[in-house]
């Protein structure tokens, strides 16, 4: 008797973001965005069951990510290696955010979604999400000092205390990496018998971490149908009509940059099939997708890089793990069509220098913004205030701006896994073994 071939845990996480998406926009619809019956099952229900699961995946980021990092450099070992592979990586992030911007930017300038808004919706807009604007521009501006930009860089690479920095509600990824980075460092250079316990004790604890993804992994059906179904609910899909013009820009830069950028990228850097790649990293785009978190999806991202695409283990720790902080293109994009979105709503025209201080602080951006759900909007803020735009002007993209999360960190870490390959086939690897069959 055959056995019936299990379903591919992809495709359960596909069906579950379907059914979670349309129920929850089809409730909201059918029984009106006030019903008590619906909020109070969002509330005690869907919203519970989609935080645990984001929650569990962001329990384990800090030691997956630190012991990762130290592997991954102490496994490189040759100092100059290292300094070739941190150089590839950066250079590659530059590069593609750099390009990811310009399209954002060009895009914007073309279609003008600012100037095809009216005024009664963007009044709408505001009274209904001021207050949270507000908040958010009162926030910035208290953890905002005086320091130079050279400063503000140092104390947000290096940490003080790195046990605090990870102690955070959102932990200082940037300046764990650093912590990390320098560990590794350290221990290529001391006598390999006194590293060894140090490095095997790491190795235990990535291994133990990657048991525990693929434990958290089959909750990941369930808790995206949740995810899914608590955001419909709530926004609806109204928004991506009333700003239309404004979803579409920025779904068609992320579109070129995923389709063409990255194809590019895989084909001509990597030596891939772009319809291969997409092909095998299709499970972390899923997750990707409906997370809305660059962090979250680290585990699966590592996983389905090393299995999948071949990439050695050494690079893949330090090429993913850097990235979902600093290599955030998509992020980069929808940071720069952002603030031309809303100065062009306010009737700021900005000039072409502004506009290059734009592209240069959405590049910062794409490096810098914390990898979680609507990381960027704290950033974008302070962006808005450096071109002469009213801070609050930020009410009118809160209501759409996590459904347009989820699909900018997709992009994000589709180029983290773009420049893992990239780095891994220059160091001369061997890619795409046959791939790893998927968990059911």
């Amino acid at each position: 008797m055959t056995t019936r071939a299990r379903m591919p845990l992809h495709t359960k996480i596909l069906i579950g973001l379907v059914i979670g998406a349309l129920a929850g926009g089809s409730l909201r619809a059918f029984l009106g965005e006030d019903s008590p019956g619906l909020n109070r099952f969002v509330d005690h229900i869907t919203d519970p069951l989609g935080q645990l699961f984001l929650r569990l995946l962001l329990m384990i980021v800090v030691p997956l990510v630190f012991s990762a990092l130290v592997m991954g450099v102490a496994g490189i070992g040759d100092i100059r290696k290292l300094g070739r592979v941190g150089l590839k990586t950066f250079g590659y992030t530059i590069v593609l955010s750099a390009i990811s911007v310009v399209i954002g930017l060009t895009l914007t300038n073309t279609i003008r979604p600012g100037t095809r808004i009216d005024a009664a919706t963007r009044a709408d807009l505001m009274a209904r999400y001021g207050s949270a604007a507000k908040e958010t521009s009162t926030q910035v501006t208290k953890t905002t000092s005086g320091d130079t930009p050279l400063m503000t860089v140092v104390k947000t690479i290096v940490p003080i205390n790195p046990l605090e920095s990870s102690a955070r509600p959102t932990p200082d990824m940037l300046g764990l990496m650093f912590f990390a980075i320098m560990f590794g460092l350290a221990l290529t250079l001391i006598d390999p018998q006194n590293a060894a316990p140090v490095v095997g004790f790491f190795s235990s604890v990535f291994e133990a971490v990657a048991k525990l993804i693929g434990i958290i992994m089959g909750f990941a059906p369930t808790a995206v149908a949740a995810l899914l179904f608590t955001m419909t609910a709530r926004f609806g899909f109204s928004f991506l009509i009333s700003l239309g013009w404004f979803v579409l820009t920025v779904m068609l830069g992320l579109s070129l940059h995923m389709f063409v950028v990255y194809s590019l990228s895989v084909k001509y850097l990597s030596r891939i099939s772009p319809i291969e790649f997409f092909r095998r990293v299709k499970i972390v785009i899923i997750t990707a997708f409906s997370t809305s978190s660059s962090n979250a999806t680290l585990p699966t991202a590592l996983r389905v890089s090393e299995e999948n695409l071949g990439v050695p283990r050494a690079i893949n720790s330090f090429v993913l793990t850097v990235g979902a902080t600093a290599n955030q293109n998509g992020t980069a994009l929808y940071e720069g069509v952002t603030v031309l979105f809303l100065a062009q709503l306010a009737g700021v025209d900005l000039t072409f220098g502004q506009q290059l201080i734009v592209l240069y602080m959405a590049i910062l951006g794409g490096i810098g913004t914390a990898g979680v759900p609507s990381g960027s909007i704290p950033f974008i803020v302070i962006m808005l205030a450096t071109v002469g735009v009213n801070p609050a002007m930020i009410a009118v993209i809160i209501g759409i701006d996590r459904i347009l999360d989820m699909c900018r960190t997709t992009l994000n870490v589709v180029g983290d896994i773009a420049a893992a390959t990239y780095v891994a086939r220059s160091e001369g690897s061997e890619l795409l073994p046959p791939p790893a069959e998927e968990a059911a």
